[in-house]
């Protein structure tokens, strides 16, 4: 499997930077691509990597997968979630240990194994790529997952179906419609959730097949708890507020932990990059701190 790195920091990132204590905080980008066997093409993804990171060091540091959504990209969080200076801040403070964040492209896959295999791909290969080319600890109290709309559709079911695989998960805006998307929802349109052999209409059938609550009742008999945390803008166009309403109070109804926070906005940027930080916190609560080996 090859793997190639570039580098995507910019180059005149440091004259944005006035103190030299500031410049110990900064971490840094990286974009990486691997042929994924599973997808039978190139697979990109980028890399955030805390301040002090050494390739040939001791340390290994806990993961965060950061999952974008419908027709985004790798980049999205880089650039519109400012995610970058985000984490400089919570490490620099000390309220999360310092992490790698993994940030792969997954177009409007919605990270099931529909369009393309992609959900497979992610655990066969992603994380082992991850695992093998960076100082990555790979144990479950190490990892957690996060996402916006498709992408915390994405991250819900990895939590639930994979319970054993992530520490927590971070959900903004999930795109996690019980019993079905509204009309004017991307999930209805972008022929993912349509019947093998169709036009690629949108089937409720195979919607419901792969929407979570299909997954909760093996996710409770695993008996592993994966703290939540849910949000939505209190006028999302989608209506998520509700949904995220509803998953929080099964979550609660069934002793699992979660916290739930309805803010100020819309489906929209404004919301997640205000609200990332405060998702990193609870999520990185219970994970492994970064350890020599």
């Amino acid at each position: 499997m090859g793997f190639l790195r570039t580098w995507l920091r910019p180059a005149l990132l440091a004259a944005f930077l006035a103190a030299a204590s500031a410049l110990a905080w900064a971490g840094t980008i990286e974009g990486a691509e691997f042929k994924s066997a599973v997808l039978g093409r190139n697979w990109a993804f980028n890399v955030y990597l805390p301040s002090g990171y050494d390739p040939a060091g001791p340390l290994r540091y806990p993961v965060l997968y950061l999952l974008h959504g419908n027709g985004g990209d790798r980049n999205e969080w880089v650039q519109k979630g400012r995610i970058r200076r985000t984490a400089d801040a919570l490490i620099e403070s000390g309220e999360i240990p310092p992490a790698i964040i993994v940030m792969p492209d997954a177009g409007t896959s919605w990270y099931v194994d529909l369009k393309e295999p992609i959900e497979s791909a992610f655990f066969l290969e992603l994380i082992p790529v991850i695992e093998k080319n960076y100082r990555a600890l790979a144990t479950r109290d190490a990892r957690v997952i996060g996402g916006l709309s498709m992408g915390a559709y994405g991250a819900l079911r990895y939590a639930l179906k994979y319970p054993d695989k992530f520490q927590a998960a971070a959900l903004l805006s999930p795109a996690v419609y019980n019993p079905e998307p509204p009309e004017n929802s991307s999930a209805r349109h972008v022929k993912v959730f349509a019947l093998q052999g169709s036009d690629g209409a949108f089937s409720p059938q195979v919607w419901k097949a792969y929407n979570y609550p299909a997954l909760w009742d093996s996710f409770l008999r695993s008996g592993l708890k994966v703290p939540m945390y849910i949000n939505s803008g209190d006028d999302d166009e989608f209506f998520i507020e509700a949904q995220a309403v509803q998953l929080y109070e099964l979550l609660r109804k069934n002793r699992q932990p979660a916290e739930l926070r309805i803010v100020n906005g819309r489906h929209e940027w404004a919301v997640w990059e205000s609200t990332i930080g405060d998702a990193l916190r609870y999520v990185f609560q219970g994970v492994r701190r970064p350890q020599a080996q």
